[in-house]
Formats: structure tokens, C-alpha cells, sequence
């Protein structure tokens, strides 16, 4: 074996970069520019370490990957643009060391290649080939890509998971992700959200009952802890949890054994958990609401999931994803956006997160009269759930009617604006004009001027 690093990458600019960033750290670099070439060399000598791209024309970097975890050569770093989860999961599965999401820093870059050559434990190879259908876990942002990145690190791994975001951001798809990418993945992903239970139902809910346990309870009920039997237990908004019910799961965690609701029988479980919450579970360790110790037991490893505004650059793909998918779900004829109803799409703030976004896109899917969605349709789709100050539907309209190469938009907004006191007003007055003026803060000259001006417009 050499000293060398390898890089295997089609596209001559990466390699370049990287190779010098790499001879500025004191390495020795060989470089090419297919699997082919690398595996002509492989014949008389092998790397000390080889980072490879994933799609490259011909055979790609994760076949490659495989062939040299079978001969035990390593340790490998995958490069890719494509930071969906399933690649970046099978890229651990089959024995990378690391995961470089392009465009990558090239600082980070050397320190993963400095740690791994530094490293001597082997790589463990994963048993299965699963692919997870991820279809609205979706970004090719810098935080989306560090979520993947996490991901298919942490699937194969039987550690308990926490993952913390805002509602709405799809902390149960990362849920179902670790579970497809996992080795658990041909037993059951059993969910339930713990703030959606009564507490005076939810220790049944988990770990079951026998007959005759309570009133109404007529026969013996398996819990989600035995649903999910070998394979995960998501518990969705564990910080609602009930502090007693909070004592009874961390014995379960320290034990993996439990009794039904008035059952004897001591039942042994073997079952992957995975956590979320909104909250802060912290501040509420601290004040008295949440078990710090159940905590630790969750939080061995943490996920969090990013909000929408700080990813907006993924909202055109994610919104483009939704309303096909709602067309193929519900049978209509596909609709695209138009560029300016996307780029409006595109610009506004979703206090609900992907959710919001989504539900967005199934209404337009659904009310847009057309085969494209224009700006115009956008109008009382993409109100917020709640609704807003009036100058934020005003804002949205501008933007629209900008997007579009609309003109005389100042002359248009006044005189919508103008008709919609004036009716509003005089509505209000039944019709008296002076009532009508003096709430309006106008002259009765003036209300009667505009009025005219608004029947001659309309003429």
C-alpha cells in the first residue's frame, strides 16, 4: 500500500481544488477520472485512502465503494451533489467512513480525510439494502444536507434518536427514514403522539392492558411497545409526556422490560426508540416538567430539523414535489407553477413549516382553474391559516403584479383601495353619506367626488 490519496471524480475542477488543498496539507495525491482508471491502478498498488464521487459516467463511486470494502481496502470518503437520504444511507451501509456533500469546504474537506487516516477501527458493513421513500424529505440546502448527512451515519446504529424542530418541519419522516435505512427496517414502525392521547389513556396505549384492567376493558390489548417489536417506537411530542407515565418509560429504557396495565406477566422488549418535540426539553427539565434523566436516555443522539425559512431555497423543488404528488394522488390533470407564481411561492414566510407549504400546494392543486398556477391564483390560497394584517395580502398582490410585468399598479391599488372604504363605509352608515365621510375622517364633498369617479370607472 502507498502513502497516496486517491481522488476518483468526472469533474476535473473538484479535483483539481481538492487535490492542492490536500498537497497543502502535506499529502500525496493521485487523481482520476473514472472507476475504470482507479481500477487499472488498483492491479499494483492500493491508497492509504480514496475519496470517490457517486454519479460519474459509466460505473458509479458507491460500486466502487463495494468492491474495495470486499478486498479491505480503505478507509473511503463519498462525494456527492445528490444529498438525498437513501445515497447518502447506502454510502454508509456500504462502508464509508464519510460523506462530503458538494459544494463542500475545503477545510472540512482535509479534516475529514486527516481524521479518517488517523483512525483505525474498521468499517462495519451494514446486512441489508433497503431504500427509503422519503418523498417530501427533500433540500439540496446546507442544512437539508447536514440532516442527510446525520441520517444515513445514525440509521444503521441501534442508538435512541431525539429530533427536535418546529412543527411542521417533518420530524416524522426523519422517523420513518432512520427506520427504512436501519436493520430494522422488516419490522413494524409503530407512531404515536403523546400529546394526541388523554394521559389517562396513554400508559395503556404504550404498554397495553389485560381484561378487566379498567372499566371497558374487555380483553387483552397489546401496547405499542409490543406492536413495534424489533423494530421502532416513534413517540411524537415527548415533552407533553405526564411526569409519572415520564418515570414508568425510563425504566422500560433502563430495562427494556414492562407489565401490561393490570397484567403479571413481565414482558421483554426489543425496540429502537425515536423521539421528537417542538419544546425546549431542557427549559422544561428545569422547570420540574420534563425527567432530566429521561432525557439523556432520549437524547443520545439529536436531530434538528431546520425551519423552512432558513432553508428557502429548497421551497420551489418542495413545492413543484407537492402539487404533482397531489395531482397523482387524487387523480386531477397535472398543473405546473409559472415562474412568477413560484417565485412568490418562493418568497413567503410559512409559520407552519413545510406543513403549511404543503397544504398550499394540495389547495392550488385542486381550486387553480388552469393547467399553470399564475399569481392571480395565489391570491386566497396563499393566506396563512389565521390570516394576517391586510398590507400582507397588499404585499403579496405587489409582488405578484411585479412578478408578472404588470404596470400602473400604483393607480390600480389606490383606486381598489378608495372603492373598498367607500363601500365598507357607507355599509356601515346604511347609506349615509355624512356618517360615512366623518368615519372615514373625509369630506361628504370628497366621499361623493370618489363615488362618482368610481361609477364613471366602472361605466
Amino acid at each position: 500500500m502507498t502513502e497516496e490519496i486517491w481522488i476518483v471524480d468526472d469533474d476535473r475542477g473538484v479535483r483539481f481544488v481538492l487535490a492542492e488543498a490536500l498537497r497543502d496539507a502535506g499529502l500525496t495525491v493521485r487523481e482520476f477520472g473514472d472507476v475504470a482508471a482507479a481500477r487499472e491502478a488498483l492491479r499494483d498498488t492500493r491508497p492509504a485512502l480514496l475519496l470517490t464521487d457517486v454519479r460519474m459516467p459509466g460505473e458509479d463511486g458507491l460500486g466502487l465503494l463495494g468492491e474495495l470494502q470486499a478486498q479491505g481496502i480503505g478507509p473511503v470518503i463519498v462525494m456527492s451533489a445528490y444529498t438525498d437520504v437513501a445515497t447518502t444511507a447506502a454510502a454508509y451501509r456500504a462502508g464509508a467512513v464519510d460523506y462530503l456533500a458538494k459544494p463542500f469546504d475545503l477545510d472540512h474537506a482535509v479534516a475529514s480525510v486527516q481524521r479518517a487516516l488517523a483512525s483505525v477501527a474498521s468499517p462495519t458493513v451494514a446486512d441489508h439494502h433497503a431504500t427509503v421513500a422519503t418523498d417530501a424529505l427533500l433540500g439540496e440546502s446546507v442544512p437539508m444536507r447536514e440532516v442527510f448527512r446525520l441520517i444515513g451515519r445514525i440509521a444503521a446504529s441501534d442508538l435512541n434518536v431525539l429530533i427536535t424542530g418546529e412543527t411542521g418541519t417533518g420530524k416524522e419522516l426523519v422517523a420513518r427514514a432512520l427506520h427504512e435505512e436501519s436493520a430494522r427496517h422488516e419490522k413494524p414502525f409503530v407512531a404515536l403522539n403523546t400529546a394526541a392521547i388523554p394521559s389517562e389513556l396513554l400508559e395503556s396505549e404504550l404498554f397495553g392492558h389485560e381484561a378487566g384492567a379498567f372499566t371497558g376493558a374487555s380483553r387483552r390489548v397489546a401496547g405499542r411497545f409490543e406492536q413495534a417489536e424489533g423494530g421502532t417506537l416513534f413517540l411524537d411530542e415527548i415533552g407533553d409526556m405526564p411526569l409519572a407515565l415520564q418515570t414508568r418509560l425510563l425504566r422500560v429504557l433502563a430495562g427494556g422490560e414492562f407489565y401490561r396495565v393490570g397484567g403479571r406477566e413481565l414482558i421483554r422488549g426489543n425496540v429502537r426508540i425515536v423521539a421528537a418535540t417542538h419544546q425546549d426539553l431542557a427549559a422544561r427539565v428545569a422547570g420540574g416538567q420534563f425527567r432530566a434523566d429521561l432525557m439523556h436516555r432520549l437524547d443520545v443522539v439529536r436531530i434538528e430539523l431546520p425551519p423552512l425559512r432558513t432553508r428557502r431555497s429548497d421551497i420551489p423543488l418542495l413545492a413543484q414535489h407537492f402539487l404533482a404528488a397531489t395531482a397523482r394522488d387524487l387523480k386531477l390533470p397535472s398543473k405546473r407553477f409559472s415562474k412568477a407564481a413560484l417565485k412568490l411561492v418562493a418568497q413567503r414566510d410559512y409559520p407552519g413549516n413545510v406543513r403549511e407549504l404543503e397544504n398550499l400546494c394540495r389547495r392550488l392543486a385542486v381550486i387553480a382553474p388552469g393547467s399553470e398556477i399564475l399569481p392571480a391564483d395565489l391570491g386566497a390560497g396563499a393566506v396563512a391559516p389565521g390570516g394576517g394584517e391586510w398590507t400582507d395580502a397588499l404585499r403579496e398582490w405587489v409582488v405578484a403584479a411585479l412578478a408578472g410585468g404588470e404596470t400602473d399598479i400604483h393607480a390600480r391599488a389606490r383606486e381598489a383601495l378608495d372603492r373598498t372604504l367607500l363601500q365598507a363605509a357607507l355599509q356601515a352608515s346604511e347609506g349615509h353619506r355624512q356618517n360615512a365621510a366623518s368615519a372615514l375622517g373625509v369630506g361628504r364633498n370628497t366621499l361623493t367626488r370618489k363615488l362618482g369617479a368610481s361609477r364613471t370607472r366602472k361605466r
